[in-house]
């Protein structure tokens, strides 16, 4: 049997906020994951208002200590729409180090483990909905440049009436759990997924 741990590595969508079944789309793939041939062990290590550079400064060690040398050993990296969020006039995080931030995690990743990531989802505000739409485009860039999968699932969802209604009536940012599940179903039909 195929010894296999994940650690999934992000900010409150990879947490499944908003879902009232606690499963987000990283319990739902982790269910839908499970069979005979697998053992599957997942780690959710989103966390709330995380930006790239506070996941920078957290992910290896959290990553270590979780990953024996003995596993099949994969990350699944999803975060930046608070890299977007405009506080005291400013974003969070500036776009040259919202790319840099994403680069040395998935070069450093990438040397120790498999890697894959999956882009950010659209919220109910236009206009920060540009910013994550661009910061999508660059970490995609990225990916490409060190040959690592990228799923970009902004476009899939932004038209998405399911996911639009559930994130307007939720909290203007996170979906409930139809929504999450439409983003599993994404994430597992993609031909890179994991398992």
């Amino acid at each position: 049997m195929r010894d296999i741990r994940i650690c999934y590595v992000g900010d409150s969508f990879v947490n499944g906020t908003g879902d009232p079944t606690k499963l987000g789309w990283v319990g739902r793939l982790s269910a839908s994951s499970q069979n005979n041939n697998l053992d599957i062990t997942h780690y959710n290590l989103g966390i709330r208002r995380e930006t790239s550079e506070d996941i920078l400064k957290r992910w290896e060690v959290e990553c270590q200590s979780r990953l024996p040398k003995a596993s099949e050993n994969k990350v699944v990296f999803s975060f930046g729409v608070n890299d977007t969020v405009i506080e005291n006039g400013q974003r969070r995080v500036s776009l040259e180090n919202s790319i840099e931030n994403a680069k040395t995690m998935l070069l450093n990743a990438s040397k120790k483990y498999d890697v894959i990531m999956v882009g950010m989802p659209p919220i109910a505000d236009a206009g920060q909905n540009e910013s994550i739409k661009e910061l999508d485009r660059k970490y995609h860039e990225i990916c490409n440049e060190l040959n690592i999968p990228y799923l970009s699932i902004f476009n899939r969802l932004v038209h998405d009436k399911i996911w639009k209604d559930e994130v307007a009536l939720n909290d203007g940012a996170h979906p409930r759990d139809k929504g999450y599940e439409i983003l599993a179903n994404f994430i597992k039909n993609w031909s890179a997924w994991v398992v």
